[in-house]
């Protein structure tokens, strides 16, 4: 199978994520291990990181524990205004434990450098919305936490998702609200 060419840097956590990628990405792609929580006094890095997140964009690819929410959000934050993707790994697992295919999957829908609301006009589909998942019942009733974990087991994404990262998912991997609605009830 071909190797998936990027223009966005790929940061991880760590030399052993960087390792399984080469399976999955072209040579060519830049990977970036942050060397876990080493980035925190690593400002070489982190300019470097902001360098490619301000002319091609960055996609983040940390675990889904503690740890790499942690990073991810760190890294985020510094980063505010620049062009970052999230993929994520499914819950419980490390990008280096994550099968091949899966990778492959999680980065092709994630790599797309065009703006969402082409894509959404172009399927003539608009962006959920925190007024959708309020509707929908993900967000301020009383049971929102649990309709949230279980579409997040559906969808096979980390269950300590923001809400904020929950709908940057659902936009990008182009659920619109009949697939939404069919996870829910599930």
């Amino acid at each position: 199978m071909a190797k998936l060419k990027l223009n966005q840097a790929i940061i991880v956590e760590g030399k052993c994520d960087k390792a399984v990628l080469t399976h999955v990405i072209s040579p060519d792609t830049v990977v970036i291990p942050v060397n876990g929580f080493g980035i925190y006094k690593d400002k070489a890095k982190l300019k470097l990181i902001s360098e490619y997140a301000k002319t091609v964009g960055i996609i983040l690819l940390t675990d889904s524990d503690d740890a790499g929410l942690q990073i991810r959000n760190y890294l985020k934050n510094c980063l505010r205004g620049c062009e970052i993707h999230h993929v994520y790994v499914p819950n419980s697992l490390e990008v280096e434990d994550t099968k091949v295919d899966i990778l492959r999957e999680r980065l092709q829908k994630f790599s797309i450098t065009h703006d969402l609301l082409s894509q959404f006009a172009q399927t003539n589909n608009l962006p959920i919305d925190r007024t959708r998942l309020f509707e929908d019942g993900l967000i301020g009733s009383t049971d929102s936490a649990k309709k949230r974990l279980k579409l997040l087991k559906v969808m096979d994404l980390p269950n300590n998702l923001s809400t904020n990262a929950l709908l940057d998912a659902l936009n990008r991997l182009d659920y619109d609200y009949e697939q939404l609605s069919k996870n829910l009830d599930c």
